[in-house]
Order: structure tokens, then C-alpha cells, then sequence
């Protein structure tokens, strides 16, 4: 039975020391988290911020890192509390519940962290920037975004594509955007009783009269290919590519060529295979004339 019940007085003073013992305890742990965590979160964060500020490194990883350097500090400001208000067994056993966790979520989330870590090295090394068209795996698209863990990039259907950082950072990425000049080439066939200089003089005029086609590098056409069915010329043109487009410039190439050959009488053949040699046909029966009736 309680005191209480059985009607005895209750002694508060016997309570006093246990109060006085775990708001001492509650104080202590406040106190030294509010000093750890303020000092620690002041000079870690200027250390970390001035650091990767001296080193070049890119604003989105800066405040990454700073976050990052935040939560640690947090931590470490509970892990000193905790210890010297004398919360040291209940800290070991959040320690080891905390490594356990840490651990399965660990083996959990492989391609979650290998994306962030992707992210710090795209972001970090710069391999293509915001409205860079880029080329990986037989996809394109122009980027739009570039997070820590994904990146997400418009198509030229205008369809929104999010790719994981990491298939980025292991994929040869060609950026078609990076220089400051671009090469646009195009195959011309031309037939084989066609003269070449000629065909290769009209599309060097052509290709220069295009509005946004550098006038150095200067177009040129070799021959590249004695095709099945034609003589192959390559239309070679530089553009610049923040100023001109690749895909517009290369149609109006294309169809200022075909015209001007039209004009010339330049023919670009249909492929066509030439069979030569004989038939010669044994074992054959002869075949009975037929005769009709009256």
C-alpha cells in the first residue's frame, strides 16, 4: 500500500535531493549543449565556409558542407552534454543503437550516397554547367538543374528527363556547348561522272554564305568515301555554339546545298547496287510448242 492509502504523512524532504539532483543534471546538459553547440557551430562553420571560399570550390557544395558541418556539431555538442551531466550509459546505448542504424541504412542506400557523392564531383569538376546541351549513353538534352543527387535536363521533344548524378559521373558525357567553336560536317554524295572540284566549290560557297558560320576556320569538302553509288564529299563549317545553334545551322546547310546542286546539275544519286556476269541455265526441259485446233 502507498503512504497515502495506508494514511501515513508523505516526507517531501526525502524527495528533495532526487529533484534538486536531475534539475541540477537537466541544467548542466542544457547549459553545456546551448556553449558547445554555439562556439562549435560559430568556428566550424567560418573555418569550413573560408576554406572551400580560398580553394575555388563551387557555392552549392560550400553550403553542403556547411550544412553538413552543422549537423556534426550538433552531435558533438549532445555527445559532450550528455557526458559530463552524467548521461554516459544512456549515451553508450544510443551510441551502439545508432551505429546499427547507421550501418543498415548504410548497405540501404548505396545509390542514394553514390549519387550525392557524384553530385560533389560534377558540381566540383564542372564537366557541363546549366544550359549546356550534353550527350551520354545515346541520350541528349540541354541541362536544366544540377542537384546533389540528380540532374535534370530538358529534351529537345521538351520532355523533362531526371538522371541519376551517378550514371552521369561513370558515362563519357560529350558537351557540345564546352568551346568556343563547334564543327559541323555533312556528308555530300555526289555521282561519279561528276566533277569533284566543282562540287566541292559549291559547297564551300554555300556553307559560307550562311549567317553564323565562322570565316575561320574556313569550310572546306574533301572527299572522304568512294561510296557503292557515289563520291562522298564532307561539308566541313565551324560555328560558334553560344551564338549559333548546331541543329539550325546544319539544315540550312544541308538544304542550301541540295538547291545549288539542282541548279548545277549536280546529281546526288539514289544508292543502287550493279549485278555483272551471265546466267546460264542447265537441266532444262524443252518446252512443246502448242498447237490449237480449228
Amino acid at each position: 500500500m502507498l503512504p497515502l492509502q495506508q494514511g501515513l504523512p508523505i516526507d517531501v524532504q526525502q524527495y528533495v535531493p532526487l529533484l534538486t539532483n536531475i534539475i541540477a543534471t537537466i541544467l548542466t546538459f542544457t547549459i553545456v549543449f546551448v556553449v558547445v553547440y554555439r562556439v562549435g557551430r560559430s568556428v566550424s562553420t567560418r573555418a569550413i565556409d573560408s576554406t572551400l571560399q580560398r580553394r575555388g570550390f563551387d557555392e552549392t557544395l560550400i553550403s553542403f558542407a556547411v550544412s553538413m558541418t552543422v549537423i556534426v556539431t550538433t552531435v558533438f555538442a549532445i555527445a559532450i552534454a550528455a557526458t559530463i551531466a552524467g548521461f554516459g550509459t544512456i549515451l553508450t546505448a544510443f551510441a551502439t543503437l545508432g551505429g546499427a542504424i547507421t550501418l543498415a541504412v548504410g548497405f540501404a542506400a548505396q545509390d542514394l550516397i553514390a549519387n550525392f557523392v557524384a553530385g560533389v564531383f560534377i558540381i566540383q569538376d564542372k564537366p557541363f554547367a546549366v544550359g549546356d546541351w550534353i550527350e551520354w549513353d545515346g541520350k541528349d538534352g540541354v541541362v536544366r538543374e544540377i542537384q546533389m543527387r540528380v540532374t535534370r535536363l530538358d529534351t529537345f521533344d521538351n520532355e523533362l528527363v531526371t538522371v541519376p548524378n551517378s550514371d552521369l559521373a561513370n558515362a563519357a558525357v560529350v558537351n557540345n556547348d564546352a568551346n568556343d567553336r563547334r564543327r559541323v560536317s555533312v556528308g555530300f554524295g555526289i555521282g561519279y561522272d561528276d566533277d569533284i572540284d566543282r562540287a566541292r566549290n559549291t559547297i564551300v560557297e554555300e556553307g559560307a554564305r550562311i549567317d553564323g558560320v565562322l570565316e575561320y576556320p574556313e569550310p572546306t569538302a574533301p572527299v572522304v568515301e568512294l561510296g557503292d553509288s557515289a563520291v562522298v564529299l564532307s561539308g566541313r563549317i565551324w560555328i560558334d555554339p553560344s551564338e549559333s545553334s548546331y541543329g539550325v545551322i546544319r539544315s540550312q546547310f544541308v538544304e542550301a546545298v541540295k538547291e545549288r546542286f539542282d541548279v548545277e546539275g549536280i546529281d546526288i544519286p539514289y544508292h543502287n547496287t550493279e549485278l555483272s556476269g551471265g546466267i546460264e541455265v542447265t537441266n532444262a526441259s524443252p518446252v512443246e510448242e502448242a498447237t490449237t485446233g480449228d
